[in-house]
This record gives structure tokens, C-alpha cells and sequence, in this order.
């Protein structure tokens, strides 16, 4: 059974229902929260119950995995009422990406592997595979994709962790992300200008975050494609950044805000091969 939960915005009763019928013919029973319908301005209902909806999906033995139907804006006030105890007795992924990089950070955190993706698009039956232990296809870097210029070279291992930037840098000094030894994947959606990448990669960086990562896997940098501030581009913000630390950067990987994205699990083995241009991750459960 896969638990349907929306923890952070609502979603359209027409995205709802694909995400049922996708689960299902899969050949896995939908289970669709309580409060999944529910509205409160921007949010599918009070902190109260959409946590409600997510503790009980991690709490029934029944529940195998929990997918997550929208991102938007919420997780990041749910992070203290995630009933940890209950995951670490019966682990299980939760799938989802953007606002949901706040809740993967709590399976981090447990030691509980999750999924940076979307039960949507054509690659859609990537999280299937996943789920039933398959040993996915490395990630390919597309040349083509906005920032695949940002590649350098060298190959670098370590646990596949990151997700949004902005709800990384939200994080600090609420979540202790301990990142040593890790790949970081980073995507970016532009709400704002240039000035909220560097004050989030800044705030990484200075917290100590990014001290001992090993590498970097880059997703999408949706709507930064022909924006410019006063000469400067996003990818001049993340050289100028991410330079100093020395490590390989592998861009153009097809993950994050994009029509077809690929789905990746966090919290396992990787290996970033950016002379290759491949990214391999190792199962979702060993």
C-alpha cells in the first residue's frame, strides 16, 4: 500500500486523481489521507492535521511507502511533529521534491533512504522500480539542459544527499545536517533574483554545512535560463560559490522543477563520475 499525503500545499482534485490511478497501476493500493482535501490558504489544511495525515501513514504497518501529492509551502512546520520513533521501528520512503526537501531531511536525519522525485511525466515509473528494489540506470547529464556548463571534472563517493536549495538553507539551525562525506544534490527554482542563491549557498557555507561534501550533483535551475542581474548569471553565482570547495560538480542532471524528472533515491551509496557525466546511485534498500 502507498500512502497519499499532501503535508505541504493542496493539489487539484484532477492531479489527485492521476496520482491514484498512476499508484494503482503500478499494481499497489492507494490509500489517500484524510485531510489530503483539505485547504487553508496556500496549505492542504492546518499544520495539525496534515502532520496527522503523515504520522499515520508512517505508523500503519500496512503503509510500504508515502507519496507526497504537491509541493509549494508547509513542510518546513511539520519538522518537529514527524513521529520519528515510528519511522525508525518500520522505515519507508517518502517520494516528493522541492518544499518536500524539508521531510527528507528528517528521514536523513532517522537514517531512513527517501526519493528526490515525482509520480509524474514519462519517467514516472522510475519511482515503481524503485520502490520494488531495482537497481536503477545511472543519471545522465544533458548536455543540453541550462547549467550543464557548470561540469568540471574528477569523480567523488559518499551518501546522495540535498534536494531545493532554498529549503536546505531554511533548515539551518532548525535540522542539523551533518553532510560530511556526502554528494550534495542541489536544484533551484527562481522565485526571486541572483541575491537569494548567494544568500542561501552563503548561509550553507558559513553554518559549516558544506564543509565535507565530496561532490556536487546538479539538477535544474528552472527559470534562470536567460535571466540576468547586472551582468552576472545564476551560473556566475554558483562558480563564484561552489568554486572554493574544491570538489567535482557534475550539472545538467534532468532532477528537480522540470516536465519529466528523473526520481533518485537520498540516503544512499553514489558514485558522480563528472568526466563521465554519469551519476549511479545504489538501490533504494539493500
Amino acid at each position: 500500500m502507498i500512502a497519499l499525503v499532501s503535508p505541504a500545499s493542496w493539489s487539484e482534485d484532477s492531479w489527485r486523481a492521476e496520482s491514484i490511478a498512476t499508484v494503482e497501476s503500478w499494481g499497489f493500493t492507494a490509500r489517500v489521507g484524510r485531510h489530503a482535501t483539505d485547504r487553508l490558504g496556500y496549505m492542504a489544511g492546518g499544520d495539525r492535521e496534515r502532520a496527522a495525515d503523515l504520522n499515520a501513514a508512517i505508523r500503519d504497518p500496512e503503509v510500504r511507502a508515502i507519496l507526497t501529492l504537491q509541493g509549494g509551502c508547509g513542510s518546513l512546520r511539520l519538522l518537529a511533529d514527524v513521529d520519528t520513533d515510528a519511522l525508525r521501528a518500520d522505515p519507508k520512503p517518502i517520494i516528493g521534491f522541492s518544499d518536500i526537501t524539508a521531510l527528507h531531511q528528517v528521514w536523513h536525519l532517522v537514517g531512513v533512504p527517501s526519493v528526490h522525485g515525482a509520480a509524474a511525466g514519462t519517467r514516472a515509473g522510475t519511482v515503481r522500480h524503485l520502490l520494488v528494489g531495482g537497481h536503477g540506470e545511472p543519471v545522465r547529464s544533458d548536455i543540453g539542459q541550462y547549467g550543464a556548463e557548470l561540469t568540471t571534472g574528477g569523480t567523488a563517493t559518499g551518501t546522495l544527499f540535498g534536494g531545493n536549495l532554498e529549503m536546505l538553507a531554511r533548515s539551518v539551525g532548525v535540522v542539523d545536517n551533518d553532510l560530511d562525506g556526502h554528494v550534495l544534490l542541489l536544484e533551484i527554482n527562481r522565485t526571486v533574483g541572483l541575491g537569494m542563491v548567494d544568500r542561501a549557498l552563503t548561509q550553507l557555507i558559513l553554518s559549516g554545512a558544506l564543509a565535507g561534501i565530496t561532490g556536487v550533483a546538479m539538477g535544474t535551475l528552472e527559470g534562470f535560463e536567460g535571466y540576468e542581474d547586472r551582468g552576472w548569471t545564476v551560473l556566475d553565482v554558483l562558480r563564484d560559490r561552489l568554486g572554493p570547495l574544491g570538489v567535482p560538480i557534475l550539472a545538467g542532471l534532468p532532477l528537480g522543477h522540470m516536465e519529466n524528472p528523473v526520481s533518485i533515491p537520498l540516503g544512499v551509496e553514489c558514485e558522480l563520475d563528472a568526466d563521465a557525466g554519469t551519476l549511479s546511485v545504489a538501490p533504494l534498500a539493500a
